[in-house]
């Protein structure tokens, strides 16, 4: 318990100091918060690390793009942030295609070639699906090994993680036929919560925010619409447009089987949603909070040291509330989906 207390001394210490020499540096500089926000949100052809000495220290990613007029183009996406283009392409700075690669066509209007680029969401995605990967083959391992032992430490965990969501979520809301489920369901739940966890490191190969782009969430709920409806069983067909209810709501004018319809739509709509909307916010307000450190630094020495002060406190605060917000999210997401698979196997 004392060097817990201790190491959380000395991280909120360097925090403070950092903070502090920051702030130092950016006192006559211009803040533009929306700016910060929504770069950090975005995805983008580079890893951005840090700033040291006026230079951004980033890791270039390779972009991969066909267009019409050049065709097939590999490259690495350095010369786009040191001399703003390459071969005609660039990123777009502002409009419909803000942050997203562009060329100009030959009327001189802004057009997306085919983008295949390992941005840094995708190379996040790589990076924590493989890590993923490693974790549950080196469990399997083990118990290959040690049939006869109880799983202690990281093992146990995991184990104690499968079978919560297992026996809790998956068999309790799909049924007896709940076997066929259990593959997608756990690794969306895995997936979801350590890109969750990832997404709050501050520093490489964390701070990507994949689960706050809608895209992903967007991917995720098209597996769980198909899980759905492609097993869906003949009761639940029936039960869309034919529902159990007053014949005037069924014909002439079909009120009840239109929304029955509709919900088949809604409820995946409602999961890419939330998971997107509780995962940004949450970088939001986080980077909010960091920037007060920045947005007082021109009102004097002693108003900027305690803005600082609770800056840190609070992002400390809401850093442990996102981690608990990571478990939760994957678990609703989890939770619905085997909902909503239960409701379309009903007998």
């Amino acid at each position: 318990m004392e060097r817990s207390r201790f190491a959380f001394k000395i991280i909120f210490f360097v925090v403070l100091l950092l903070s502090v020499n920051t702030t130092a540096k950016a006192i006559d500089t211009d803040i533009d918060v929306k700016e910060i926000v929504f770069e950090h949100l975005e995805d983008s052809y580079h890893w951005h690390i840090t700033e040291w000495n006026g230079k951004d220290i980033a890791i270039p990613l390779p972009v991969i793009v066909w267009s019409e007029k050049n065709g097939w183009n590999v490259f690495l996406s350095t010369p786009l942030y040191k001399e703003g283009s390459y071969e005609g392409f660039y990123i777009a700075p502002e409009g419909e295609f803000r942050g997203k690669l562009v060329e100009k066509n030959a009327a001189g209007e802004e057009v997306r070639p085919l983008d295949l680029s390992i941005t840094k969401n995708v190379f996040s995605m790589l990076i924590t699906s493989t890590l993923l990967i490693f974790i549950v083959i080196g469990a399997a391992r083990w118990y290959k090994r040690h049939p006869m032992q109880v799983p202690d430490k990281f093992v146990g965990m995991m184990e104690m993680g499968v079978m919560a969501v297992h026996d809790s979520v998956i068999k309790e809301n799909i049924g007896p036929d709940y076997k066929r489920y259990v593959p997608y369901l756990t690794t969306a739940f895995f997936f979801i919560l350590i890109n969750n966890l990832f997404g709050l490191l501050p520093i490489f190969p964390g701070g990507a925010n994949l689960t706050g782009n809608i895209a992903v969430t967007f991917t995720l709920a098209i597996c769980t619409f198909l899980a759905t409806n492609i097993f869906g069983t003949k009761k639940y067909w029936k039960d869309i447009f034919w529902p159990d209810t007053p014949i005037f709501l069924k014909v002439p004018i079909p009120v009840m089987p239109f929304v029955e319809f509709f919900g088949i739509f809604t409820k995946p709509f409602a999961l890419m949603i939330r998971l997107f909307a509780n995962m940004m916010a949450g970088h939001t307000i986080i980077l909010g909070l960091t920037c007060l450190i920045f947005i007082t630094a021109s009102m004097g020495v002693a108003v900027n040291a305690g803005m600082t002060v609770v800056s840190v406190l609070f992002c400390i605060f809401m850093n442990c509330i996102e981690v608990l917000v990571a478990f939760l999210q994957a678990y609703i997401f989890t939770l619905l989906s085997a909902v909503y698979i239960g409701l379309a196997r009903e007998k």
